[in-house]
C-alpha cells in the first residue's frame, strides 16, 4: 500500500495554502517575539483535561513553551478529567489576573459560569481543540478539522477491509464484512463531529449490507464512550463479542480515538483474536500516540490519525499573542463551529491518515517523534 505522498502532499499543500493566505498575522513565533510590546509579561491561563492520555501532555508543553518564548507568564494546569478540579483552576487563573484563558475542556457545557467571569473581566477565552458549548463567551476556537477526521476513520477501515484503496479508488473485496462502532465522550463537542464524518462515509456500505453491524448498535448515545475511557470501551468490545459473535468473527472496528483502540483490542485478545488462525480486525484510532503507532508497527492496530500538535498549538498561540496586542486572530473557519450560542470563529488544520506503510514519512520524517521512540 502507497499512501505516503498521495495521502500527506494535499495535507501539506492545504496547510501550506492557509498560512500563506494568512500573510503577516500568521508570522512565526520567533518573528512575534520581538514585537511583544507592553503585553510582555502578561499572565495567560492554560488548562488542560489530564495527563493520562500523552497528547495532552504534548499540547500543555507545546502551548506553555511557545507562550513563553514570547515574553508571556504561564500558568498550566491538568485537570485529570475532574470537572470540579477544571472549574477551580480556571477561577484561579481569573482571579491570578490572567489575560487570556486558553481552555481544553473536560466537559464543554460545564463551564459557563466561570467564562461569564472572565467575560465580566473582559478576558477573551480561545477553546483549545474542544469546542466550548452553550456559551456567548468563547472568542474563538482552534482545531483540526474534525469532521474529515471522521471521514479519515472511516476510510481507514474500509481500506483495511478492502473496500478501498488508499488513493480513494475502490477496492477488491466485495464483503459482506462484520463491523462495530464506536464513539467519543458524548460530552465532547468534538465526538459527534468524528462521528458525524465517520457514519456518513459509512452509511452507503451498511445500507448495501456489505458491512452489517451484528450487534446492531450504530445510535451515537449507544456507542458513545464516556470520558474516552478505555477500560469502558474494553468493558463493550468484550460485550459486543459475547453477544453477537459467539458463532461469527469481527472483521472491523471503528474506533475515534487510541486509547480506546488499546483497550477494544485487548478485549479481542482475550477472546482469541491476535493468532495466525485468526487476526485481529481492522481497528482505527486517532492521535498518533506512541503505544498505537508501535501496535500498528507490530500488525495490531491497523491505523490512527495524525493531528500535529505541535502546529495547533502554534496557532492557539498566535491567537493568544494577537489578543494580547489588542490585534483580531487569523481564522479559517466562520461558519461550521456553532457552540448552540454562536458560530465561534475558527481555525481549522488538516488531519492524515495513518498506516504501518507511511508511519515513517507521517511521523519520523516529520519530527514528531523519532525512530527510536517507536522501536
Amino acid at each position: 500500500m502507497k499512501l505516503s505522498k498521495l495521502a500527506l502532499v494535499p495535507a501539506g499543500l492545504t496547510l501550506a495554502m492557509v498560512m500563506t493566505a494568512c500573510g503577516s498575522a500568521t508570522k512565526t513565533v520567533d518573528q512575534a517575539q520581538s514585537t511583544s510590546g507592553s503585553s510582555a509579561g502578561a499572565l495567560v491561563g492554560v488548562t488542560m483535561p489530564t495527563k493520562s492520555s500523552e497528547r495532552w501532555i504534548h499540547d500543555g508543553e507545546n502551548v506553555k513553551s511557545s507562550l513563553e518564548k514570547l515574553g508571556y507568564k504561564v500558568d498550566l494546569q491538568y485537570a485529570e478529567n475532574d470537572i470540579p478540579t477544571q472549574v477551580n483552576q480556571i477561577e484561579n487563573q481569573i482571579t491570578k489576573g490572567a489575560k487570556v484563558l486558553i481552555v481544553a475542556s473536560i466537559d464543554g457545557t460545564a463551564i459557563t459560569t466561570q467564562l461569564q467571569q472572565a467575560a465580566d473581566k473582559k478576558i477573551p477565552v480561545i477553546a483549545y481543540d474542544r469546542l466550548i458549548r452553550n456559551s456567548p463567551n468563547v472568542d474563538y476556537y482552534a482545531t483540526f478539522d474534525n469532521y474529515k477526521v471522521g471521514v479519515q476513520q472511516a476510510t481507514s477501515l474500509l481500506v483495511g477491509l478492502g473496500l478501498k484503496k488508499q488513493d480513494g479508488s475502490e477496492g477488491d473485496a466485495k464483503g459482506p464484512f462484520n463491523i462495530e462502532i464506536f464513539a467519543g465522550s458524548p460530552d465532547d463537542n468534538n465526538a459527534t463531529f468524528f462521528y458525524n464524518g465517520a457514519m456518513d462515509t459509512l452509511k452507503p456500505y451498511i445500507d448495501k449490507g456489505t458491512l452489517v453491524v451484528k450487534s446492531g448498535e450504530t445510535d451515537f448515545k449507544t456507542v458513545a464512550i464516556l470520558r474516552w475511557d478505555p477500560a469502558t470501551a474494553q468493558k463493550r468490545m468484550e460485550d459486543l463479542i459475547t453477544k453477537a459473535y459467539s458463532d461469527a468473527e469481527i472483521q472491523g472496528v471503528l474506533s475515534p480515538y487510541d486509547g480506546l483502540s488499546i483497550g477494544i483490542l485487548s478485549a479481542l485478545k482475550s477472546s482469541g483474536y491476535g493468532t495466525a488462525d485468526q487476526p485481529y480486525p481492522v481497528v482505527t484510532g486517532q492521535d498518533a500516540e506512541v503505544a498505537s503507532v508501535k501496535s500498528i508497527i507490530a500488525g495490531e492496530q491497523y491505523a490512527t490519525i495524525y493531528k500535529d500538535t505541535r502546529k495547533l498549538a502554534d496557532v492557539t498561540v498566535k491567537m493568544a499573542d494577537a489578543l494580547l496586542k489588542g490585534a483580531k486572530p487569523e481564522v479559517n473557519n466562520t461558519t461550521d463551529y456553532d457552540n448552540g450560542n454562536k458560530v465561534v470563529p475558527s481555525y481549522l488544520l488538516e488531519p492524515v491518515i495513518v498506516y504501518k506503510d507511511n508511519y515513517k514519512q507521517a511521523l519520523v520524517d516529520t519530527g514528531y517523534y523519532t525512530e527510536d521512540q517507536l522501536k
